[in-house]
């Protein structure tokens, strides 16, 4: 049944396809998961990122050309098995991206289409060139015959904060995404669901790594390139601003080791970085008044020498309770040394959502989760591997999640 709207949508700027087809998508009905025009179209843009000069230029773009790669839908289709059997999507998706992270709309714009879901995507009001570009790809994507039809499974659109908007967008959805900081999620679910809509959120995380000093003195000047490399694309890459960015490093050696293996390692990073970023002056400002907080709550923190503010440390005696209160961006880390592993325990709280390691054993840190119950970390990926994108997200299966299954007796 076609569903009228009271809002004047002409403030809503639409990316793909470039006419208002809101109407189109809330008429229509939902797919199976993986279904195969879906997974055609998204490598269709993924081997047109990957032609493409100017998104080339985006490691972020060429990323999400990546993960739609043929192979890659295959292989992830193929790991869900007979979980698929009998699955549906649940209708319309509607997801709100984060403002500071500008291709996080097209994985979840990805991840709405592969569960089988028609889509309605409110991108960054930043004007990103990386929206734009990926937009400009699939609308050059959906010219092609076979995938004209694409343009009513799914809408990119940007509009300013419009509670009403929202508000009318929402009351169509059978699944509403929110990326986003607490406050964001709040103000979001102002806007009343549908009686069988439901809300999945991802709010506030803060994300450490734990890195094992004996590991780092042992790697040879091009391994702690290739470390310097991942670690970049990790924090700086996106300004420390994702929510899988560490924040905080525990160094896991005796104080000698740590020492010298933090000598190593930050070396290497500052040469990496310093031709390839550029600390904006806010940030600046925010890393001077985050070290003034931790100068004066945190007992024993002390500021680590820098050659300039690429690279702002500061090392904890005790890591506090409240952890997350001392997060900033921009290449701002709290370091921890220490040599029990289980001195980690008391801060992972929910908000907690990736660990990253380097030297350490991924299944002995899974272990430590398990065995000590904790209500957070929900992802522990090798350094360099935090950012990438996984249908498993904060502890959600998004592909089962967004997907209903039709059970037979």
């Amino acid at each position: 049944m076609r569903q009228s709207f009271n809002q004047d949508f002409s403030k809503v700027q639409f990316l793909f396809p470039y006419t208002n087809n809101i109407e189109n998508l809330v008429s229509r009905k939902a797919f199976v998961p993986f279904e195969d025009t879906v997974c055609a179209f998204l490598a269709e843009a993924a081997q047109r990122v990957m032609k493409d000069a100017e998104a080339r230029r985006y490691p972020d773009v060429v990323t999400f050309g990546f993960f739609c790669r043929r192979a890659n839908i295959e292989q992830i289709k193929k790991s869900y098995g007979e979980r698929l059997s009998g699955r549906l999507g649940r209708g319309l998706t509607f997801h709100i991206a984060p403002s500071n992270v500008p291709v996080n709309f097209a994985y979840t714009l990805a991840a709405g289409l592969l569960s089988g879901n028609r889509c309605i995507v409110r991108a960054s009001s930043k004007d990103f060139p990386q929206i734009r570009i990926l937009c400009r790809i699939f609308n050059e994507a959906a010219e092609c015959e076979e995938y004209k039809g694409m343009r009513d499974a799914f809408a990119v659109v940007m509009y300013e904060h419009d509670a009403g908007i929202t508000a009318e967008l929402s009351s169509a959805a059978d699944v509403r995404v929110i990326w986003g900081g607490d406050g964001t999620v709040a103000e979001i679910r102002k806007a009343p669901l549908a009686p069988r809509a439901f809300d999945i959120t991802f709010a506030d995380r803060y994300s450490f790594a734990v890195f094992d000093a004996g590991f780092v003195l042992a790697q040879s000047e091009p391994e702690m390139k290739r470390r310097a490399q991942d670690f970049y694309n990790d924090t700086y890459l996106y300004d420390q601003n994702a929510c899988s960015s560490p924040r905080l490093i525990v160094w896991l050696g005796t104080e000698e080791d740590c020492g010298r293996a933090k000598e190593k390692f930050w070396k290497a990073v500052h040469e990496h970085i310093s031709a390839r970023y550029e600390l904006a002056p806010i940030l600046a400002v925010d890393k001077l008044s985050a070290q003034y907080k931790c100068a004066v709550e945190l007992s024993g923190a002390k500021a680590e020498p820098a050659a300039d503010n690429l690279i702002t440390r500061v090392n904890v005696r005790e890591l506090p309770g409240d952890i997350t209160d001392y997060a900033c961006a921009g290449g701002f880390y709290l370091e921890y040394d220490t040599e029990r592993l289980s001195d980690i325990i008391p801060v992972i709280t929910g908000k907690c959502q990736t660990l990253s390691y380097l030297g350490v054993g991924a299944d002995d840190l899974r272990t430590l989760v398990v065995e000590s119950g904790l209500s957070g970390i929900d992802r522990i990926v090798p350094v360099g591997k935090t950012a990438d994108f996984v249908l498993v997200w904060d502890g959600y299966d998004l592909i089962l999640t967004m997907s209903r299954v039709i059970s037979v007796r």
